[in-house]
């Protein structure tokens, strides 16, 4: 992809801005960008008067929330209007207003992007002593739980500084999320999306501890997650449902059942939780995979069910006869752990294979 600077797009969506957002703009068409696209997130009359300013400029192009929606929705309004707006746009480059993406690596993520044909997130070095403790943590969280449960090794999960080619923007409209959680929902959408990342380092920068920034940890970072929590919560269900089961199969068939009481009543228990987190799997955590036939998504789902038992019962054998060892205490510490790892490659598999698009 050949480099055009005019037929890049800058996006910066914007709530409530001071004049740092002025000053990010001046910085922008002074390093050559001559298409800056601002999304006003419904920031009030108050702040009227900022983008009023900037839209009288040649190079910015305002589109306005008449209420605040979000920083995902903001920028599907961006995308949404580039497919429509910039037939011949090579692609974009999302940055913040508030000062911290500074004009030179705007300008190398549109480079970059050029140069691979990639999608290119702006990483921040976050071993910095400078770097905020709920910025460092909070990254290095979800950089784990990417790397766990999605297989994806990301170094800056939460940078809002990323350029996409713009054969993508279709792709990325259809990404769910209206908020902070829609970035996170766009990198966990990137496999199935076949949209490949590239990293380009970036400065660090924070102004006041980051203190003017919209995120709200709580709340957001729920959203950010519910993906995983809704994994993690389907698997207690289906737990719960599990023990119920068998209590219920063993207090009314146990006494006719003798001697094979508990294995049956323990088959037939994992065989209906089985089914259940089959069910809201498919419903609600990886409702994409909802567009495919449900014999075939049943069909795979029990056969990485069966396979996992045999891999965990497999695995606590093999160190069962590793360390010589017939302790109870030990042998369900074995299983714990085995299970636990079987719990992170089950997320993985159905993903991307069970419920795949």
């Amino acid at each position: 992809m050949n480099f055009d600077l005019n037929r890049i797009t800058v996006v910066i969506p914007s709530y409530q801005p001071d004049e740092k957002l002025k000053k990010t703009f001046a910085s922008l068409t002074e390093a050559g960008f001559t298409d800056i696209l601002i999304v006003d997130d419904g920031g009030g009359e108050r702040f009227a008067p900022i983008f009023d300013e900037l839209k009288k400029e040649p190079a910015c192009t305002l589109l306005v929330h008449e209420v605040n929606r979000g920083k995902g929705a903001a920028l599907k309004t961006a995308f949404s209007f580039l497919a429509e707006n910039r037939p011949d746009s090579l692609g974009c480059v999302t940055a913040d207003g508030d000062g911290q993406h500074l004009a030179e690596d705007v300008l190398a993520c549109a480079k970059r992007m050029c140069e691979t044909d990639s999608c290119v997130l702006g990483v921040r070095d976050f071993s910095l002593p400078d770097v905020p403790r709920r910025s460092r943590m909070g990254n290095r969280i979800t950089s784990t739980v990417f790397r766990l449960f999605c297989g994806m090794k990301i170094s800056d999960t939460q940078t809002g500084l990323r350029a996409f080619p713009s054969r993508y923007y279709g792709a990325l409209l259809t990404v769910e999320g209206e908020r902070y959680d829609y970035e996170t929902n766009m990198l966990l959408s990137a496999k199935r999306m076949k949209m490949p990342l590239t990293e380009q380092p970036i400065a660090t920068v924070y102004i006041d501890e980051n203190r003017a920034s919209h995120f709200h940890p709580v709340r957001d970072s729920v959203r950010i997650y519910s993906f995983i929590l809704k994994y993690c919560l389907s698997s207690a269900a289906s737990a719960a449902v599990d023990l119920i089961a068998f209590y219920l199969l063993f207090h009314f068939f146990g006494a006719r059942l003798g001697l094979a009481a508990v294995l049956v009543c323990t088959f037939c228990a994992r065989a209906i939780s089985a089914f259940v987190n089959f069910l809201i799997n498919r419903g609600v955590v990886f409702r994409n995979g909802a567009e495919r036939r449900f014999g075939t998504t049943l069909a795979r789902y029990f056969l990485l069910a069966v396979s996992l038992i045999l891999c965990s019962t497999g695995v606590v054998e093999l160190l069962k006869l590793l360390f010589g060892t017939e302790l109870p205490l030990l042998v369900t510490f074995f299983k714990m752990i085995a299970d636990t790892i079987l719990f992170l490659c089950s997320f993985r598999i159905q993903k991307n294979w069970v419920f795949r698009d």
